[in-house]
């Protein structure tokens, strides 16, 4: 469907739980939350942003607006929501998650990289096809 995007995030090393396009319905939202742990980093990349800087997240005290092929990093123990407050236009965003290595040990960051070897084998075994550095 993307093979360009596909062939990219298959060479990122240390990619997590979450890589695809996430939209965002004119006049909507995701409301304030948490993911309670500090092992991702997100990063999330305009790919269609509403005019008029009408598309926003707010990650702790921060907020910030989606520019068409910028990227916005941020980290999601932080909490964090979203709108679109655009009448018509959707935003669309490039979400990778990222493994927080910031604040994980050497053998932390080893032990992630195993249990998703773990997982992709597992996966391959039950038949999904493609797998390879591909994020799950």
């Amino acid at each position: 469907l993307c093979p360009v995007t596909t062939r990219i995030m298959e060479s990122v090393p240390l990619a997590g739980r979450i890589a695809g396009f996430n939209r965002q319905k004119p006049n909507t939202g995701i409301p304030l939350h948490s993911d309670g742990n500090n092992m991702w980093l997100t990063c999330q990349m305009g790919i269609k942003v509403p005019s008029d800087d009408k598309a926003w997240i707010r990650v702790g005290p921060e907020t910030r607006r989606w520019k068409q092929g910028e990227c916005l990093l941020y980290d999601t123990t932080y909490e964090h929501e979203t709108m679109n407050e655009h009448e018509s236009e959707e935003r669309v965003v490039l979400h990778i998650d990222f493994f927080n290595t910031l604040s994980m040990t050497k053998v932390e960051i080893e032990i992630m990289e195993y249990i998703y070897h773990l997982r992709e084998e597992f996966m391959k075994a039950e038949g999904v096809s493609k797998v390879g550095a591909q994020i799950l």
